[in-house]
Formats: structure tokens, C-alpha cells, sequence
């Protein structure tokens, strides 16, 4: 069977971000410890699925995305300063959370979730950066399509779990495996709480 729409797709891969010498992993999804995905669901990286479609189980990849086919460039308009008081539990301000380069789980004024990472702890604000941790890198992707099938009604309930949040950290997807400044990819315990082939990373 072959990857398609909506097909359960399992898969391994090493993410690395950067060009040639400058070249970082960020993710590795093991064949132990693979990704998982319905493939056309939104899970994962329009660009990431596409290079996958057609192919069968044990089949290999490699391919390159612009950032504008991953996370986009980087928009300094996402960096924010914000009163430290949105920050503060019982009146005290969570110093053990928000320190320098810790990531944050925020919502904005229409309830939208979002992760946030403090670049600065200043007297009276904390500036925030809301790009993606990946914003403005070329990803390179290197894997191997594991499994191929039609998603059983429990795999379905899983995903759809998972989709609506159940999985944790603004996790997309399903599998265990690791990041580097994670955010779930094929997007599970990750430093960013989300994944890099996978929209959670957005």
C-alpha cells in the first residue's frame, strides 16, 4: 500500500536544520520510536507529505524544505513585550517558569493557543518570541516509510485525541520519539512542545 490521503502512515526520519557544515539534528524519529500520521489530516508539514505520497513500506527518502515550505521566515512583529503581571501566581511572578529561553504555552486574545519563548526578563516586561523555533531554517528530512494501512476506528480515536490536544504540550502527533528543540515532527515530549514535520511546530 502506498502512502495516500488519508492513510496511517509510520515513519522514520533525522531532521536536521541548517545548510551544509552548519547543519543541526533536531529530531529523530526511530524505527523503534517512529512518527506516526493520517496523512491529509493537518498533522504534518504540508511539504513533509508530499515528498511522501506514492511511497510504499520500506522505501527511503530525502529531501530538502525551504522555510517557506516548513515553519516561514522569521517575523520580528511576533517578538512581543509583555507586562510581567500576565506572568505573575498569586501575585508573584513565576521566576521559576519564566526565565531565558524557557518555552510557554500563551493564548492570545481570541483564545488561540500558541508557545512562546522568553528571550528577555526585563524590570517590568518579558519579551516574548512567537515565531516558530524554526522559522527562517531549511530542514532536511532523511527516513524510511515503516507502514502503510487504513487507520482502524481506534487509531482514528487516537489521532483525533490527539488533535484536540489529549497528547500534551501542543503535540500533534503520535510516537515517542526525540528532539533537539523539539516540537513534535512527524509533533511528544519535546523541548518546544511540539514536532517539525508536523503543523505543531507552526
Amino acid at each position: 500500500m502506498k502512502v495516500s490521503k488519508n492513510k496511517y502512515v509510520t515513519a522514520m526520519y533525522d531532521l536536521h536544520a541548517g545548510e551544509g557544515a552548519d547543519r543541526e539534528l533536531m529530531e529523530r524519529a526511530t524505527e523503534e520510536q517512529p512518527v506516526r500520521f493520517i496523512c491529509s489530516y493537518g498533522m504534518m508539514l504540508e511539504g513533509f507529505e508530499r515528498r511522501l505520497m506514492g511511497l510504499e513500506p520500506g522505501e527511503a527518502f530525502e529531501f530538502t524544505l525551504t522555510p517557506e515550505e516548513a515553519f516561514g521566515t522569521r517575523d520580528e512583529d511576533n517578538v512581543l513585550e509583555l507586562s510581567k503581571e500576565i506572568f505573575t501566581v498569586d501575585g508573584v511572578f513565576d521566576s521559576e517558569r519564566v526565565k531565558e529561553d524557557a518555552s510557554l504555552p500563551m493564548m492570545n486574545a481570541e483564545g488561540q493557543h500558541m508557545m512562546g519563548t522568553v528571550k528577555e526578563v526585563k524590570d517590568d516586561v518579558v519579551v516574548m518570541d512567537f515565531n516558530h523555533p524554526l522559522a527562517g531554517e531549511t530542514l532536511h528530512f532523511a527516513g524510511k516509510v515503516i507502514d502503510v494501512h487504513d487507520p482502524t476506528h481506534e487509531e482514528l480515536a487516537e489521532i483525533e485525541q490527539i488533535m484536540r490536544g489529549g497528547c500534551g504540550g501542543g503535540c500533534d502527533c503520535c510516537g515517542d520519539h526525540e528532539h533537539g528543540h523539539g516540537d513534535c515532527c512527524g509533533e511528544h515530549a519535546h523541548g518546544h512542545g511540539e514536532c517539525c514535520g508536523g503543523n505543531g511546530c507552526r
